[in-house]
């Protein structure tokens, strides 16, 4: 009877070790914060799929989603595709394979990923479309993004009061850039631009030199600021030859594509003696363009706060982990056209050499030291 208690007490004994440290294991690609407050939320693995770290804006969403995750006691698995559409279709399977309860996607191309969240479904993983509206799919149980048609008004409105249209008798010289035709955002940026110009572009206030009028004209496939600077050099070598100028470029997709057009514009002279640059619109705020503000050279540029986006992002994933609906704002906008998608919008704010600091200096998302 001894020999048999001890026996008892020594498979007891190990039973007890296997399940203390059962929890123990991690998957290896994840970021695991464990720890007691893991234990309060019942932890689980999220996918966020961000397009490319060539844009310090989307590396600054991805890291700000990562941390805000974690202090939950979520694990994460943060991938960057570097703009291919195929890299990123195999980083969102392997999420699936993983194990994700819910992938949040920022997606390169919203049309090309119906085949990806189909196999997310039949695995019972939800997702949120990230800023970029993921097109032709059922599947999307939310939308986090900023009102993308408001800040195509704001960069507008920006050059109105810059030129003074109102009362200006002009005619103005304007170019117009668009962003990614893959990117549902771009269309809104144009639409929201569009609804503040078009008047005085049809009054022959604004005058396009180049004739390039359309979206599908002025679109920058995969938001490029090379493309950008090589458009507007040819721009500028067949429409200003004859002595005209640009008085404004409108600029809506992205600052990095606002950085090549100065760059063409400073390669033929302005910026130096009596060529002033033209007004230049951009979007997001990102270091080297409040820079360039500071440096006079970009004139505007639309801040988005990616810490209340991810914030957003991360509420929607909590509300579906737990089986809540989440806070949405715009139930009627937003259709993949497939469904109307339930959104919420996060208000974009114009920025300039007067309220930099304030904006984006005092509000912590830039420091003093970051500017040197």
């Amino acid at each position: 009877m001894k020999k048999f208690s001890l026996l008892a007490l020594l498979f007891g004994f190990i039973l007890f070790l296997a399940a203390c440290g059962g929890d123990d294991t991690t998957d290896g690609g994840s970021s695991d914060n464990g720890g007691e407050e893991a234990a309060e939320t019942d932890g689980g693995l999220i996918g966020v799929a961000m397009p490319t770290k060539s844009s310090q804006r989307w590396v600054d969403d991805g890291n700000n989603m990562v941390e805000q995750l974690e202090a939950l006691g979520y694990e994460t698995d943060l991938q960057y595709a570097e703009d291919d559409v195929d890299k990123q279709i195999e980083q969102i399977e392997n999420m699936i394979v993983k194990g994700a309860d819910v992938l949040v996607i920022a997606s390169i191309d919203g049309t090309a990923l119906t085949d990806v969240l189909q196999q997310a479904n039949e695995q019972g993983i939800e997702v949120v479309s990230y800023d970029r509206l993921i097109m032709e799919s059922e599947h999307v149980s939310y939308y986090a993004t900023f009102d993308n048609f408001q800040v195509g008004v704001l960069q507008a409105s920006y050059i109105e009061e810059a030129l003074d249209l109102p009362n200006a008798e002009g005619p103005f010289n304007i170019e117009l850039f668009g962003g990614s035709p893959d990117d549902n955002n771009a269309y809104f940026f144009w639409d929201g631009a569009m609804s503040v110009l078009q008047d005085y572009m049809d009054e022959g206030k604004l005058v396009i030199q180049s004739d390039q009028t359309d979206f599908e004209q002025a679109a920058t496939m995969r938001w490029d600021g090379n493309t950008a600077k090589s458009r507007m050099e040819n721009i500028l070598s067949s429409s200003y030859s004859g002595g005209e100028t640009v008085d404004a470029v409108l600029s809506p997709p992205y600052d990095g594509i606002s950085r090549g057009i100065i760059q063409a514009l400073k390669g033929v002279g302005y910026g130096s003696g009596d060529l002033p640059l033209p007004v230049i619109t951009g979007q997001d705020a990102e270091l080297a363009s409040i820079k360039s503000i500071i440096a006079g050279e970009q004139t505007q540029t639309v801040f988005k706060d990616t810490r209340d986006l991810a914030a957003v992002a991360v509420d929607m994933t909590e509300a579906i982990l737990k089986g809540e609906e989440a806070e949405v704002n715009d139930t009627e906008t937003y259709d993949n056209n497939v469904k109307v998608v339930p959104t919420y919008l996060v208000e974009p704010v114009s920025v300039d050499i007067n309220n930099y600091q304030e904006v984006v200096m005092d509000s912590g998302y830039y420091s003093e030291d970051e500017l040197e």
